[in-house]
C-alpha cells in the first residue's frame, strides 16, 4: 500500500489506518526523510520509506522499483502527495502553475501508471486519489490547484471506465479543511469565515478523513465517484 505525500498531516493518518487494517504501507516522501521516517516508526506492520519527485517519471520508476523488490509490488495505491501555489491567475508566475499541475495532476499519472500493471495482472486492486472542494466548486486564487484537482476527477472517471473489469477500482476522496499545522497558522477571523460557510462549522480531523480508506478498499461495487468528506462545504 502506498501513500504518496505520507510525511504529511493527511498522509500520516492514513498510513496509520491503512497499518490497523493489517497493510504494508509504503510511505511517501518529497522533501523530508526524517518526517516521512517517524511516521514509519509509528505503524506496527511492516513498512518502507521511499522518497522523490512525483512529477518525475524516471524518479516514480525507481521508487516503484524499491516497492516491488521489498513487497511485490503495490495494490493500493493512495496519491495523497500535493502542493499549492496560490494567486490571481493576473499576477501568477507560469512556472509556478505549471509546477502545481506536474506534481498533482501528472505526478498522480505517474504513480497510477507505474501501478496499474500489477493490478491488471492480479485483477484486484485499488486507487484512490486525494482531490478537494476545489476542484469541485470555485475558490478565488487557486486556478492551479483547482485544475489540477478537477483534472485529477476526469482522470479518477476515467481510469474506472478503463480498468473496472479487471477487479481495479478508481475512485477519489475529497477531504475538507481539516486541522493541521498549515490551519493551524490561520488567523482566527479566517478559521471562523471558513467555518461559517460550511453547514457543519468547524474543522475536520485527519482521523476523520482517513476512516473513508476502509470504504474504499472493501467497496468492490464502487467505482469512478468521489467522496466528500468536508462538513457540506461543496454544496453550498
Amino acid at each position: 500500500m502506498l501513500v504518496t505525500g505520507g510525511s504529511g498531516g493527511l498522509g500520516q493518518a492514513l498510513s496509520v489506518e491503512l497499518d490497523a487494517l493489517g497493510c504494508r504501507v509504503v510511505v511517501h516522501y518529497a522533501s523530508s526523510r526524517e518526517k516521512a521516517q517517524a511516521v514509519a516508526d509509528k505503524l506496527e506492520n511492516d513498512s518502507l520509506v521511499v522518497g522523490g519527485d512525483v512529477a518525475d517519471w524516471e524518479q516514480v520508476q525507481a521508487m516503484f522499483a524499491e516497492v516491488e523488490q521489498k513487497f511485490g509490488g503495490v495494490d493500493v495505491l493512495v496519491n495523497n502527495g500535493a502542493i499549492r501555489s496560490d494567486a490571481l491567475m493576473a499576477m501568477q508566475d507560469p512556472a509556478d502553475w505549471r509546477r502545481v499541475i506536474e506534481t498533482n495532476l501528472i505526478g498522480s499519472f505517474h504513480t497510477s501508471r507505474a501501478a496499474i500493471g500489477h493490478m491488471l495482472r492480479k485483477r484486484w486492486g485499488r486507487i484512490v486519489n486525494v482531490v478537494s472542494p476545489s476542484g469541485i466548486i470555485a475558490t478565488s486564487g487557486q486556478t492551479a490547484y483547482g485544475a489540477s484537482k478537477t483534472g485529477l476527477i476526469g482522470l479518477t472517471r476515467t481510469l474506472a471506465a478503463e480498468v473496472g473489469r479487471r477487479g481495479v477500482t478508481v475512485n477519489a476522496l475529497s477531504p475538507g479543511f481539516m486541522i493541521t499545522e498549515m490551519t493551524k497558522t490561520l488567523s482566527d477571523g479566517v478559521q471562523d469565515a471558513i467555518k461559517g460557510k460550511s453547514p457543519i462549522p468547524r474543522f475536520g480531523t485527519t482521523e476523520e478523513v482517513a476512516s473513508a480508506i476502509r470504504l474504499f478498499l472493501d467497496a468492490d461495487y464502487m467505482t469512478g465517484q468521489v467522496i466528500s468528506i468536508d462538513g457540506g462545504i461543496s454544496v453550498t
